[in-house]
């Protein structure tokens, strides 16, 4: 395994608080986000990534006073997303101190959004993150969903993959819905397929419930290992996460 690895720890966000789900749903208070963010950071987390999980829904922004706040204590590169639908929504998660910004039921809806952010701040500054869900009728077997996880598509989610991942995006968050908080590890083949497809790293997300599921992921080809159920309620510690996937021979930051 020649890639170095990076963990990162996820802030799903509802009404300004950190809160966690299972399956997407039945939502639990997880604390304040600029707390967690700070003890993340100094617990030795390489990135963290922040998700207003019900902005696209409610049709409003992502919550940018909360971006600021956030930013204001984190010393590691910071990705935003939820409700970015537009050049403007992007600049101003930026704006307030984000290093990057993730997009997804937006760019499924509106695939030009994609080469527009690129265009206006660079690859770098964009996640494209894919929610999917079994579907044994298509192709790969999964299905993208858009809403938060709410509304079924119809397209194979490895396809919408290829084609992301062709307009030069540097990261693709695949995250499965059926994983979701659920703590029985990460859909594999999903992750598998897509880093054998793409050139784009890949985030495993979804689904992390004990050390040897993150160790899983990185076998079948992710190079970002995204959590948060296990890290909010300190089932796992960061320091000795990292030190297990050194002890198997796995390269971290």
């Amino acid at each position: 395994m020649s890639q170095t690895i990076s963990i990162m720890p996820c802030l799903d966000m509802q009404n300004g608080r950190v809160v966690k789900g299972v399956h997407f749903v039945d939502i639990a208070d997880a604390g304040d986000p600029v707390e967690c963010a700070r003890a993340y950071c100094a617990a030795g987390a390489d990135e963290l990534a922040m998700l207003d999980i019900t902005a696209t829904v409610e049709n409003r922004p992502t919550l940018a006073k909360v971006v600021r706040e956030v930013a204001a204590v984190c010393t590691v590169p910071f990705t935003v997303g939820g409700g970015i639908n537009d050049i403007r929504a992007a600049a101003n998660v930026l704006e307030a101190g984000a290093d990057k910004v993730s997009v997804s039921s937006a760019a499924y809806r509106r695939p030009e959004l994609i080469t527009e952010i690129i265009r206006e701040f660079g690859p770098d500054a964009l996640t494209v993150a894919i929610d999917v869900d079994v579907n044994p009728a298509l192709p790969s077997g999964y299905e993208v969903y858009i809403d938060g996880g709410r509304t079924a598509t119809g397209t194979d989610a490895l396809e919408w993959a290829k084609r992301v991942d062709g307009c030069g995006v540097p990261v693709i968050l695949p995250t499965s819905k059926a994983g979701d908080g659920a703590k029985t590890g990460y859909d594999l083949p999903v992750i598998r397929a897509m880093a054998d497809s793409c050139r784009a790293k890949i985030v495993a997300s979804g689904g992390a419930g004990k050390l040897e599921h993150f160790l899983e992921a990185v076998e079948a080809g992710a190079e970002i290992l995204l959590a948060a159920s296990v890290f909010h309620f300190r089932m796992i510690e960061i320091p000795a996460l990292k030190a297990y996937l050194k002890e198997h021979g796995v390269q971290v930051r």
